[in-house]
């Protein structure tokens, strides 16, 4: 017998009025449990939330542009059985948790549809920057702002704040001309920020490239997109330094294979990283205005007191940067298999986007790949980034003879408005004796 079942928004973390950006299915589609019925996109990740059962779609309560929150109804389903996605949900959720609902019982038993819960989102496509501007509280002040429907959606196609807006209107109503003065003075401050004239750059050039052979179209995955506008703004915002030096790690390298099989034993992978996390724990401690973030004004330095490490790890959609909370608290085995989780939890689009959130400091390691020295681009709000190419054996003068050590590239790229050089020459240089000496770690 079939039967109505209601679909809501299963907890998605502290996110709430998530746009959403595609509805993917209309009144009598059929659907399989799994399939994604609408997309939610937040500032920092894109999510489609699954059918939990095979179905007929009844009726839609949502439509795009609509902005919803854990809980809200999304549509009806008309099934011929409630079997909600049982066992394990993704892995994205695992730091989540959705309320049971009672069990079904007969229809005749009660009128009103039995509400089910919902897998938490079962995709998830990040973003590798963090914008420093985006958070709950803007969008909590941007709905309180006294502005009309119209000139609200006028707003969000520009990609403007209401908050930051002061109506001209009565009792400060914003209007449309409001919001278009708003976005000439934004871009006259810029213009004036970098450089009093700005950078008048020209346009580039609309080439046909077919003229000159066969071609191919390729559209840019949703990550690559995201990422190149947050990186474009890191790179012309702040103003790089990049420091270099290299670390002894002939020792320490001994030590990580020797335990490496005991490791496997337990289903760890023992690399490098883990080592790294722990040593830039160790240089963050001795030097903390790495382990900062400047404020947007610019007037203050926010000191952190906790070491959450991001990790930049590559997917076939494109570079993401997951974080490894209280690194500082976590043992080299515990770090290890909580990397090689969530790297395996990314590459499978089954992050959550809790997860991508709270860097301190983050490592963007080539070292599997190859390379030596390079410029890593820092992952804004924070002030530096370390990049790591691939160990190499060198001859090294031991003040009697050359002796062959394992050498692995350091690439610091920081911000000079926070750091100088002799404070970046400084933690490079301390980061690579606390590598070369392993006992360092646990001091």
């Amino acid at each position: 017998m079939s039967q109505t079942i209601e679909v809501k928004v299963p907890d998605i973390g502290d996110f709430k009025d998530i746009p959403i950006i595609e509805v993917l299915v209309k009144p009598g589609d059929s659907v399989r449990a799994e399939d994604p019925l609408i997309t939610l996109e937040s500032d920092k990740a894109t999510m489609d939330i699954p059918a939990p059962a095979a179905g007929v779609v009844k009726e839609l309560k949502v439509k795009v542009g609509d902005k919803v929150s854990e809980g809200n109804l999304v549509l009806t389903l008309e099934t011929a059985a409630v079997e909600p996605v049982a066992t394990a949900q993704p892995a994205a959720a695992t730091a989540t948790s959705v309320s049971a609902a009672p069990a079904a019982a007969p229809a005749a038993a009660s009128a009103t549809p039995p509400a089910i819960p919902v897998p938490a989102p079962r995709s998830v496509t990040a973003q590798t920057q963090v914008s420093p501007t985006a958070s709950l509280e803007s969008i909590d002040a941007a709905k309180a702002a006294h502005a009309g429907p119209s000139v609200r959606r006028f707003a969000r196609e520009l990609g403007v704040d209401l908050s930051r807006i002061t109506g001209s209107g009565p009792k400060n109503r914003i209007s449309r001309e409001d919001v278009q003065a708003f976005v000439k003075s934004e871009l006259k401050r810029f213009e004036i920020s970098a450089g009093c004239v700005g950078f008048n750059l020209p346009p580039l050039p609309q080439i046909d490239f077919a003229r000159f052979g066969p071609i191919q179209t390729q559209a840019l995955t949703r990550i690559r997109k995201l990422s190149g506008s947050n990186l474009l703004r890191n790179w012309l915002t702040i103003p790089h330094v990049t420091q270099h030096d290299e670390a002894d790690i002939t020792e320490l390298e001994a030590f990580r294979k020797s335990q490496a099989e005991e490791a496997k034993k337990q289903g760890i992978r023992f690399t490098l990283l883990a080592f790294l996390i722990k040593a830039v724990v160790v240089a963050l401690k001795q030097y903390p205005n790495f382990n900062a973030s400047l404020s947007l004004d610019g007037e203050t330095l926010i000191l952190k007191q906790y070491f959450h490490i991001g990790v930049a790890v590559d997917t076939p959609l494109g570079l993401v940067v997951p974080v490894v909370r209280d690194a500082d608290k976590k043992g080299l085995l515990e770090l290890a298999r909580e990397l090689g989780d969530v790297s395996s939890r990314m590459r499978d689009g089954k992050i959550n986007p809790a997860d991508l959130q709270g860097g301190c400091f983050s490592i963007s390691s080539l070292g599997g790949i190859g390379g030596t020295q390079f410029t890593p681009i820092i992952n804004a709000p924070e002030v530096a980034i370390l990049g790591v190419g691939k160990s190499v054996t060198k001859p090294v003068w031991d003040g009697k003879q050359f002796a062959p050590r394992l050498m692995l590239p350091l690439s610091l790229s920081y911000d000079h408005r926070v750091i100088d050089g002799a404070q970046g020459a400084r933690f490079i240089a301390f980061l690579a004796t606390v590598l070369s000496d392993v006992r360092r770690l646990v001091l």
